[in-house]
């Protein structure tokens, strides 16, 4: 059963930070490029950063970069990948829901490119 969950969203204060967590289950994760994104509602989902299988490399949406970062550790043992967002220098504008997604492929910035899907964690910065 393949199971992306992610958690650590929460309020905050703008210029706070925040950690967010996926662990993504039920397939060779380890091998998949692991991309975050968010949503507003009524607003398209917005890409904000991606990591590649072994962790080595990493991209950023031009919003987030410099505040961002993407790390994973993967656990070849048990085919799963721990993902992690850590956000600094919250702003309210990265107020969102935050899903996590994996690709069987070469990173991408576009959602359709990701198979699998996590639910989704609630972020919201106050000003």
């Amino acid at each position: 059963q393949v199971q992306l969950v992610e958690s650590g969203g929460g309020l905050v204060q703008a210029g706070g930070s925040l950690r967010l967590s996926c662990v993504a289950s039920g397939r060779s994760f380890s091998s998949y490029s692991m991309g975050w994104f968010r949503q507003d509602p009524g607003k398209e989902r917005e890409f904000v950063g991606v990591i590649s299988r072994t962790g080595g490399s990493t991209y950023y949406a031009d919003s987030v970069k410099g505040r961002f970062t993407i790390s994973r550790v993967n656990d070849n043992a048990k085919n799963t990948a721990t993902v992690f967002l850590q956000m600094n220098s919250l702003k309210p504008e990265d107020t969102a829901s935050y899903y996590c997604a994996a690709r069987n492929g070469f990173y991408s910035s576009s959602y359709s490119a990701y198979s699998y899907w996590g639910q989704g964690t609630q972020v919201t910065v106050s000003s």
